[in-house]
């Protein structure tokens, strides 16, 4: 969402997706998959894989010029806000005006106080919102790293606590009401992507960040030492993307706990995302099986072990209350057999990738011969570097011949991206997903995401007008040639 072109620094719920999603649908595509939409910090360089919550929404992608015709601003408050459309850390500076922008609008508006669909928000989403909106408060004057608060407020003192509701009464009801926006806005973009026939695929990140809500007001659900502070934290070991792992930090779960809970908090989580979203892909599926466990303090993430998870009791009981259990698996990387068990048990899709499958291995699930009708299909994801970007600068001499041989032409650099988005378009997979950067041929300066690094990652935005509309007219012809 953030990639999308934008006025005010990076992209929102304003016009640009509402368009984005017309053309879409007039490309004749039936999905589109969006990265996590939940709040991000700088302290994790906006991630959005370590979220601050896992249930609210990010208040940055609200748009003023919605608000603006809503009536909830005027135009002198809209003046006052920076306006740029460049790519890169445009996201960074307007931040915090940005965020002071919305305190004033919710302030201007009563918090929503006379708004009976404010009331109603309010109370559907009780089991989230109140400790959100309670953490917000106090982080914004003692930062989101709760272990370092007062003793009474870190470890939830219900006296403390009431105490910190009563002294922050009017920030509590701005955070409040600026969730009431951002899912306001949401919505109506999920009830225009509907009524266009696009059907968006949400993205249900495994963990929260240590900072978060979450781990603050569910301390018994995170593997946490008496002081609080996390005993072990997720990564994966040695992979594709890092000879030493990943090494996230986000704190792992007591699942013994989730379990003997009937693992209503994930419940919870994921019945309010299938509200906003049509389906989701689960990364880091592997960690429902087993996760990869590193000690706090590990230099790397190799230092980990694999510890079991009861990820068939969690998807019984999710299935008991979403019997279609609209789920993706993000299964990239080692996948064991029981994890290709789990995800045959609850008949949930994996992923391949086409960037992957050009090795030479004949087993190798993610070559183009290989490709089933129960995949999801990518030409790369937000952790590739794009198609061109991918063809230029990392496939050898060996893996150009493979290409070529799938292609049956020798490809060039102008050209790979298209060709890729065809021949998995003609591919026997049930669904195709398509980045944007591949669609418009970019190169590795588009790329959003490099595992295992911090720096400049996420930050990759669409310029006015693109995709243009020859792309958009290439991507419906295509798409129908393949019969999609």
């Amino acid at each position: 969402m953030t990639s999308l072109p934008s006025r005010f620094g990076i992209g929102d719920f304003g016009p640009a997706a509402t368009s984005f999603v017309t053309a879409l649908s007039l490309a004749g595509q039936a999905f589109w998959q969006v990265l996590p939409l939940h709040p991000t910090h700088g302290s994790h360089h906006h991630s959005p894989y370590h979220a601050t919550s896992l249930f609210a929404l990010n208040p940055l992608l609200i748009s003023p010029e919605l608000m603006l015709q809503e009536g909830i601003i005027d135009h002198h408050q809209v003046a006052i806000l920076p306006e740029s459309e460049s790519s890169g850390a445009a996201i960074l500076p307007e931040i915090q005006l940005k965020e002071e922008f919305l305190r004033s609008a919710a302030r201007q508006n009563n918090c929503g106080r006379d708004d009976p669909e404010f009331e109603t928000f309010s109370n559907r989403n009780r089991i989230w919102l109140e400790d959100f909106s309670l953490f917000s408060a106090i982080a914004r004057t003692r930062g989101t790293d709760w272990s370092v608060w007062p003793e009474g407020i870190r470890e939830r003192s219900p006296a403390v606590l009431e105490m910190q509701r009563q002294k922050l009464a009017p920030a509590i009801e701005e955070e409040q009401y600026i969730q009431y926006l951002a899912f306001s806005q949401w919505d109506a973009l999920h009830a225009h992507a509907r009524n266009h026939g696009v059907r968006i695929i949400g993205d249900l990140p495994l963990y929260p960040a240590y900072e978060s809500a979450d781990v603050w007001s569910h301390q018994d659900l995170f593997r946490l030492d008496d002081n609080g502070h996390p005993g072990a934290v997720a990564g994966v070991p040695p992979d594709y993307f890092s000879k030493t792992g990943q090494l996230w930090g986000n704190p792992v779960y007591r699942w013994e706990e989730i379990e003997r809970q009937d693992f209503s908090w994930w419940v919870d989580r994921v019945e309010h995302l299938i509200r906003i979203c049509d389906c989701l892909r689960v990364d880091h599926f592997r960690g429902l099986q087993a996760s990869w466990e590193i000690p706090s303090g590990a230099a790397t993430a190799k230092e980990g072990c694999w510890v079991r998870v009861p990820g068939k009791a969690l998807l019984s009981c999710l299935a008991t209350r979403l019997p279609s259990l609209p789920l993706i698996a993000e299964d990239l990387g080692t996948i064991t057999s029981e994890v290709t068990e789990l995800m045959t048990a609850f008949g949930i899709p994996g992923m391949r990738v086409l960037q992957f499958g050009f090795d030479g291995d004949p087993n190798n699930p993610h070559a183009p011969a290989a490709i089933s009708e129960n995949v999801m299909l990518y030409t790369g994801t937000h952790d590739n570097n794009t198609v061109r970007g991918w063809f230029e600068a990392e496939a050898g001499p060996d893996t150009r011949e493979r290409i070529a041989a799938a292609l049956k032409k020798i490809p060039t650099a102008e050209e790979i991206a298209k060709d890729m988005i065809g021949l998995a378009l003609d591919s026997y997979a049930r669904v195709v997903i398509i980045p944007v950067q591949d669609l418009l041929s970019l190169g590795s300066e588009a790329r959003m995401n490099l595992p295992a690094t911090t720096e400049g990652n996420w930050q990759w935005r669409l310029r006015p007008g693109e995709p243009g509309v020859d792309d958009w007219e290439w991507l419906r012809e295509r798409t129908a040639r393949a019969e999609r």
